[in-house]
Formats: C-alpha cells, sequence, structure tokens
C-alpha cells in the first residue's frame, strides 16, 4: 500500500493540466454528390463518395 502524497497540485493547476482535454469541434461538410453531412477527409457515408466535384 503506498503512502499519501506531501504535495498536493491545487486546482488551478489541475485545470491548466487538463485544459487540452476539451473536445474539439467536428469539422462537417456537405457531400457535393448527395448534399448529405460528411467528415473532412472522408467518404460519404449515405453515398460513399470521396473528393471535390471538379
Amino acid at each position: 500500500m503506498g503512502g499519501v502524497p506531501t504535495k498536493h497540485h491545487s486546482k488551478g493547476k489541475t485545470g491548466r493540466r487538463r485544459s487540452h482535454m476539451a473536445l474539439k469541434k467536428l469539422n462537417i461538410s456537405v457531400c457535393p454528390n448527395c448534399q448529405g453531412p460528411v467528415l473532412s477527409h472522408k467518404t460519404c457515408p449515405q453515398c460513399a463518395h470521396y473528393g471535390s466535384s471538379k
């Protein structure tokens, strides 16, 4: 069984360490083929289209 830590971190220190753990907003765009929502650099889940409409 381990001992109790002698030095404790404040709430601010813990919060600063965890500041990067927040969820990031997803970049959802529109499929040029079926106009459905699709994630960037992924195939469309509805029509399996990938790429731009060039």
